[in-house]
């Protein structure tokens, strides 16, 4: 018994050495070697500064920027608290949340069919893309905003058009914030 008492606690430390420090530093290295922009949550670095990143969604609210889906994270786009809205289709809530943004966009964009992101939120709340479809709802606002013609704004978001990953995985995305910053780099903000 007790030789079978010692075994057990050798192989607990052992494991936890293994495992709980010697693995994930390995793990944590070999990341920062061959995947650093990866590792480092792929930062977005202007003149120095951080701007933003690619995997989290940011809150543009001006007409001359390109808008992202909705968030339901907390106090909007707040990565400590990423979740969906958790409501339901029939709930009223999401019900007249979505037909007064359905309202405000059909304003904006009178006859035009809306895609659904621009009324959805996206299950983390964070979600930094939207569809091509969602982008190109917007281009008259935006090309509008800037004093630009559309065809520009509509030749950078195609430039931005992320398609499926190997062809086959995933939908054509645009990421919000990389297509801002070409639109103010393209402006000379």
């Amino acid at each position: 018994m007790k030789k079978n008492l010692i075994t057990a606690v050798l192989m607990t430390i052992a494991m936890t050495i293994l495992l709980g420090l010697i693995y994930p530093l390995v793990v944590t290295g070999l990341a920062q070697v061959f995947f650093r922009d990866k590792a480092n949550g792929q930062i977005i670095v202007r003149n120095g500064q951080a701007i933003g990143s690619r995997l989290i969604a940011q809150p543009f609210a001006e007409a001359k920027y390109f808008h992202p889906r909705e968030s339901a994270a907390g106090n909007g786009y707040d990565p400590t608290n990423s979740n969906g809205s958790q409501l339901g289709p029939t709930n009223q809530k999401l019900i007249d949340r979505v037909k007064s943004d359905v309202a405000a966009l059909q304003q904006e964009n009178p006859g035009k069919p809306i895609p659904v992101d621009m009324v959805t939120t996206s299950a983390s709340g964070l979600d930094p893309d939207i569809s091509p479809a969602n982008a190109e709802f917007q281009i008259p606002r935006v090309a509008k905003a800037r004093g630009i013609p559309e065809a520009m704004v509509r030749a950078l978001v195609e430039k931005y058009t992320a398609q499926r990953e190997l062809g086959l995985l995933g939908e054509p995305r645009v990421n919000v914030l990389e297509l801002n910053l070409a639109l103010d780099d393209m402006s000379g903000k």
